[in-house]
């Protein structure tokens, strides 16, 4: 076998390929759930007083600095005042409250994340959304992550630097 003196390049760092990682958009604090379901008269009826003082006598600090998800996992009909009164007792020590499921928070809080990127920072640049993380990304992250740079980029690639799928390129 014959060897070279040529100097090894990395031919993915020099393509000026810029790599956006949407786990770095994800939120950092821990995730809690607070199921209405436990506080039902049977698992089918809110009762105000009862709620109220079962409000009352729950452990808030629990929360401390986690993103508190409320939802009712019954089949049953929650007044909406009830959602308010769980917020308003969170309030003091959750970081983030949201009334849903786990899966609409991410997808809220990744909407909301990918605001503040700066669509024009990627003009004429080609891009890679990198995928197949450790946290669970949300498909809508992507669909949104294409929608804002696709009017910019002059290309946009699913993966990895290695080994993506074109998406977008402009003609």
């Amino acid at each position: 076998m014959e060897t070279t003196d040529k100097p090894l390049v990395n031919r993915v760092a020099a393509s000026g390929l810029i790599t956006l990682n949407l786990e770095d958009f994800f939120p950092k604090e821990e995730l809690a759930t607070f199921d209405l379901k436990g506080f039902l008269f049977m698992e089918l009826i809110l009762k105000e007083k009862d709620f109220r003082e079962a409000l009352k006598e729950h452990d808030w600090e629990q929360y401390k600095g986690k993103n508190l998800v409320i939802f009712c996992s019954a089949d049953a009909i929650i007044p909406v005042w009830a959602y308010m009164l769980v917020a308003v007792c969170a309030a003091p020590f959750a970081n983030d409250i949201f009334q849903g499921t786990a899966d609409e928070f991410y997808k809220t809080s990744f909407q909301k994340a990918l605001t503040a990127i700066e669509e024009k920072e990627y003009d004429g640049k080609r891009i890679v959304i990198k995928g197949c993380g450790e946290k669970p990304v949300p498909p809508s992250a992507y669909v949104e992550l294409t929608r804002k740079l696709q009017p910019h980029a002059k290309s946009i690639m699913y993966g990895e630097p290695c080994s993506t799928v074109p998406i977008y390129k402009r003609k």
